[in-house]
């Protein structure tokens, strides 16, 4: 028998069982619960075909249309279903034969191959409301009771490294960097996956926040200092205003070590890849920066170009930086001598033991 159930309880058992999203490859392509398999019930053209029958017909009519669609898929949705479940299975070393199943509001779709997966044999659970129903999951996820520590720094201090080795000293982190693709500035996206969008950004963060335990309130959470936009995404508000609020650990580095930094990081792309990113900072950057710091490129001289670059971001970071509430009681600053980020945390866990004491 079929089981309809409530988001809560969905995402509990799919902490342990596959996910089958039978929305169309669009939907699923556009954002969807993260982890969960696309296994779609109508493709794109055909659910376009039955929404309309539906509309400008009847109900019975679209049903009697998505059952010509649905028949000749059967077999293979099952065997499908087989195979994800079997891989599922190995990887997570267990065995069993639970799938959970969605579609955008729980309604026919879902309810359809439900019905023929338990028909063959499987344990069936629904999401009531269904993907619709994740979504408002997801957005009160943002406004829970967090606690921040915000990892500052001017560009070029390493902050992606030393949270990874945060993570070593079982610290909880959340890469906002790294669910987004982007490093955040104008060549961020460079030696990236393309980006997520927005809602499949969220959904990301969401299931981060959940999977890092955040439930337990006296927990911190380090994150990395942002503006709210990262590339193409932007951080969910209530979010951001929190992480507004939270103490900053400012690495305080030397200019030249952070230029020699992003040197050795940036350097290895291709020079008209560089120029075209430079190219999208004339407006801000000014024209004479522009041409000098392109000028730079083309003769291999990256201290130079990536020097003029840094002393923008260095101006731009710091408006950001102190335009906080409070500003004054929130910033700590970790004195550090390079970029060097096993280094640096040590320095940073030292001053947080001091501020403790």
């Amino acid at each position: 028998m079929v089981t309809k159930i409530d988001i809560t309880s969905f995402l509990e058992l799919a902490a342990m069982h596959p996910i089958l999203d039978v929305r169309s490859p669009s939907e699923y392509n556009h954002a969807h619960i993260p982890e969960a398999y696309s296994m779609p019930l109508f493709a794109d053209e055909e659910r376009k075909v039955v929404g309309t029958a539906y509309k400008q017909q009847s109900r019975q009519e679209a049903i009697k249309i998505g059952l010509d669609y649905f028949g000749p898929k059967m077999r293979r949705m099952v065997e499908e279903a087989e195979e994800i479940i079997r891989l599922h299975n190995i990887q997570r070393k267990q065995t069993g034969n639970t799938l959970l199943v969605h579609c955008w509001r729980g309604g026919m779709r879902s309810a359809g191959v439900a019905w023929l997966l338990d028909l063959y044999g499987y344990k069936v659970y629904t999401l009531a409301g269904g993907y619709k129903a994740y979504r408002q999951w997801v957005l009160q996820q943002f406004s829970q009771p967090y606690t921040f520590r915000v990892l500052g720094g001017y560009t070029g201090s390493g902050k992606t490294y030393l949270l990874h080795q945060l993570v070593q000293r079982r610290q909880t982190v959340i890469d906002l960097e790294g669910i987004a693709h982007h490093k955040g500035s104008a060549f961020g996206a460079l030696g990236n996956l393309p980006q997520p969008s927005q809602e499949q950004f969220e959904n990301d963060l969401a299931a981060a926040l959940v999977s890092s335990g955040i439930s337990n309130q006296d927990r911190t959470i380090w994150v990395e200092d942002e503006s709210r936009r990262i590339g193409n995404v932007n951080i969910p508000e209530p979010l951001w205003n929190k992480m507004r609020q939270a103490p900053v650990y400012f690495l305080d580095i030397p200019f030249e070590e952070r230029l020699a930094f992003l040197v050795q990081e940036y350097g290895k792309f291709k020079k008209e890849d560089l120029a075209s990113n430079i190219m999208r900072l004339r407006k801000r950057l000014g024209g004479l920066d522009t041409k000098t710091a392109i000028g730079h490129l083309i003769e291999d001289n990256f201290n130079a170009c990536f020097g003029i670059l840094l002393r923008y971001y260095d101006k731009l970071y710091k408006n950001g930086l102190y335009n906080r509430e409070n500003v004054e009681s929130l910033i700590n600053t970790v004195p550090c001598t390079t970029v060097d980020a096993a280094t640096n945390c040590r320095l940073l866990l030292k001053v947080i033991d001091n501020n403790n004491q």
